[in-house]
């Protein structure tokens, strides 16, 4: 960028109608110089995008700049939420008590005026190693006695505390197995590698089946979900994990694929059936299964199979041998299954347009619709225009979306789909942008889902911030390396996500799990509590 034309002071005795008109059209060149720069550098970042680089970085002013209460005076609303003042100590629990006297002396006739409280928050670090003596008794008649050891310690050398701090800190707080060992053993504790390897996988049993029930009982109590995936490597190998969830619970799985099969497989919730019933058969007909083979099917006798290996054998004896024509079988017995065991069929699936949750009631993100407008490369001023033109419509009719969900009527439902034709149907001098406009309208139904069912939610942000712990996982390891320490990663991230929601601290319920003291209910007891709680109430 040039720098800006710094012109001498001209007294006003010397400027004559001439020199007044020369600095007018110095200022024009020296505003439209500043206009071709700007041009040349967005032309420049767009080249940079081109060729997979970097643009180049927007400086915003500094909110710190902001003169104090300009924005609150400005907006009338005031002090932002929480700002008030409250008393930090007042629940506060105290755990010790110490009386100071004054430093020097107290002159005799002093009267005592009480107490100036101060109160220091502070933890307490350190091992504690507890020695149980279990008596041993012979009885006269030679039987042997002995003492029983709490169940909270339930056979380790390692107390619940511990044992659920390695738990928080690994999958909470991302710490690896390395850097766990050196702080425990800085701390005084005389712990392997290999006993917090087996701390982390070994005997979860009880964590691994409420993280299955989640699922289960999540499905049935809900009416939509929102999906997603990422990345996740496995014994050096690429893979995927999926999340599926809501307003009450979250719950993850790792897998090598992400098919549609796969995805019916997980909603299942854990069951190995697969069940020809007639939603699974509107499923084929709507996958165009040829109808001889659908009505082979439907003629059978035998509808449900509980292994792989006796459904692919009845597959192969009603005559269906094509590679796609199983896929398309399977996939609707698959869903038939779900159904089955619980699944709602109005469920609703809110997703970023991945062809494989497109199943039951299907509904596309909002953002991830917007965000294909603005990563459009405009080659030119009116390319630009037509974008911010487009994405500030956009938004717009997403912001009424939002209105429309908390008191929908007849008017505005009719209303909000023809503006949607309105903008989805625009033509502009940008044919790449008519091109996904287009595209985006074929989407309609799936878009305006919400104005048939205002309970849904019109983004898939609860899954993307879900999948940023697996995302946190992959960029800190490399991955998984058995099939127990991948099943363990999933669990414990199912339970931290479900506890947030569901309001439950986490460390006090693994400190509850791992003392086996169950004061803490069952976290698919909260998910039922709180879906029977009407939409709306307090």
């Amino acid at each position: 960028m040039s720098k800006p034309v710094q012109l001498p002071d001209i007294p006003e005795a010397a400027q004559t109608p001439l020199v007044k008109e020369l600095l007018g059209i110095i200022a024009q060149l020296a505003e439209k110089v500043r206009q071709h720069e700007e041009t040349i550098a967005q032309l420049q970042d767009e080249i940079a995008v081109l060729k997979g680089e970097k643009k180049r970085p927007q400086f915003k002013p500094s909110q710190l700049d902001k003169k104090a209460g300009q924005d609150e005076e400005a907006s009338g609303e005031g002090k932002r939420p929480g700002s008030a003042k409250r008393s930090k100590t007042a629940v506060l629990e105290i755990h010790e008590e110490r009386v100071i006297p004054p430093a020097e002396p107290v002159p005799a006739g002093s009267r005592f005026k009480g107490y100036h409280d101060y109160v220091v928050q502070d933890l307490v670090i350190q091992a504690h190693n507890t020695r149980y003596r279990l008596e041993r008794w012979e009885t006269p008649d030679g039987q042997a006695l002995i003492g029983q050891l709490p169940e909270s310690v339930g056979g380790r050398h390692f107390g619940p505390t511990l044992v659920s701090y390695i738990l928080y800190q690994h999958h909470h707080c991302q710490v690896t197995q390395p850097l766990l060992a050196e702080q425990l053993r800085e701390w005084g504790i005389d712990i392997s590698t290999g006993q917090i390897d087996a701390l982390l996988t070994a005997n979860q049993a009880v964590f691994q089946e409420e993280k299955d029930a989640l699922l289960s009982v999540g499905l049935a109590c809900s009416r939509h979900l929102t999906v997603d995936d990422t990345g996740a490597r496995h014994q050096g190998k690429n893979g995927y994990t999926t999340h599926i969830g809501n307003e009450y619970f979250a719950w993850f799985a790792s897998t090598e694929s992400k098919s549609r099969l796969n995805f019916l497989h997980l909603l299942r919730a854990g069951h190995t059936d697969y069940r020809v019933e007639e939603d699974a058969l509107v499923y084929m007909g709507r996958q165009k299964l040829p109808k001889g083979l659908v009505a082979g099917l439907r003629n059978h006798p035998q509808r449900c199979f509980t292994t792989e290996a006796q459904w692919n054998a009845h597959l192969t004896q009603v005559g269906i041998t094509q590679k796609r024509h199983r896929r398309i079988a399977t996939e609707g017995a698959l869903l038939g299954s779900a159904l089955h065991h619980g699944v709602p069929p109005d469920l609703a699936i809110v997703s970023d347009d991945a062809g494989q949750f497109n199943v039951l009631r299907h509904g596309l993100c909002w953002v991830h619709t917007e965000r294909l407008i603005h990563k459009l490369i405009p080659l030119n001023e009116t390319h630009r225009q037509a974008i911010a033109q487009v994405r500030g419509q956009v938004w717009t009719l997403y912001a009424d979306l939002k209105d429309y969900k908390q008191q929908p009527t007849e008017a505005k439902k009719v209303e909000l789909a023809a503006r949607f034709d309105t903008i989805f149907t625009t033509r502009t001098h940008f044919e790449t942008l008519n091109q996904l406009l287009k595209r985006t309208y074929r989407n309609k139904a799936e878009l305006l889902l919400v104005l048939e069912r205002p309970d849904i939610p019109l983004h898939t942000n609860g899954s993307e911030q879900a999948l940023r712990d697996p995302v946190k996982k992959r960029k800190v390891s490399s991955g998984t390396r058995s099939d127990l320490g991948r099943c363990c990663r999933d669990t414990f991230m199912s339970l931290k996500r479900s506890c947030r929601k569901l309001g439950v601290s986490f460390w006090r319920y693994l400190t509850d799990r791992t003392s086996r003291t169950h004061a803490i209910p069952p976290l698919p007891e909260f998910i039922r509590q709180q879906a029977a709680v009407p939409q709306g109430a307090p």
